[in-house]
């Protein structure tokens, strides 16, 4: 019988990408995706919430209702996982990051708010809900700088490295 990906069989390479490389590999997969899963703690037990982000660098952003769940968990335990993954065709194609950071909520008094603002496309769900675009909406940005990433991609096993890497925040180190 045919093998499609012989490069699979067997165990897994163990090298290490070059920290220039791989995040490469994780800004391309965070910037070609747009759908994540949060993961939050609160007084009743986790919650994984699937939610549409916005990329900047290392740092994953998304609005919410302020009384959403994952808010009010937010706001009693600011540390998260977010889950993101490319579309899944077979092992070949297993893309995906893991990232551990601690998420902030911003109004638009916060300071450090235009910073990540511009990084929002808020106009397509404007128009999808016919809502003006000359008024971008209001209310909390959450960002999640990353602090530690598991980036996991089978491709890399073709190239004879670790199809799982780890990155940490240089300044966290």
């Amino acid at each position: 019988m045919p093998v499609t990906n012989p490069w699979l069989a067997g165990p897994a390479p163990r090298k290490r990408l070059d920290r220039e490389r791989l995040e490469e590999r994780i800004l391309n997969l965070l910037s070609s995706q747009n759908m994540c899963v949060i993961a939050t703690a609160g007084p009743a037990g986790p919650l994984a919430t699937p939610v549409r982000y916005f990329p900047l660098d290392f740092a994953v952003m998304f609005t919410a209702a302020a009384n959403s769940p994952k808010m009010r968990n937010l706001a009693a335990d600011p540390r998260v996982s977010v889950g993101v993954f490319a579309p899944l065709v077979g092992q070949a194609s297993s893309r995906g990051a893991q990232i551990f950071g601690e998420a902030r909520v911003l109004s638009e008094e916060d300071p450090d708010f235009g910073h990540y603002w511009p990084a929002v496309r808020w106009q397509s769900d404007h128009v999808e809900r016919s809502l003006p675009l000359d008024e971008p909406p209001s209310g909390p940005l959450v960002v999640i700088e990353a602090q530690r990433i598991v980036y996991t991609e089978h491709w890399l096993r073709r190239e004879g490295f670790a199809p799982r890497q780890f990155w940490t925040r240089a300044d966290a180190a």
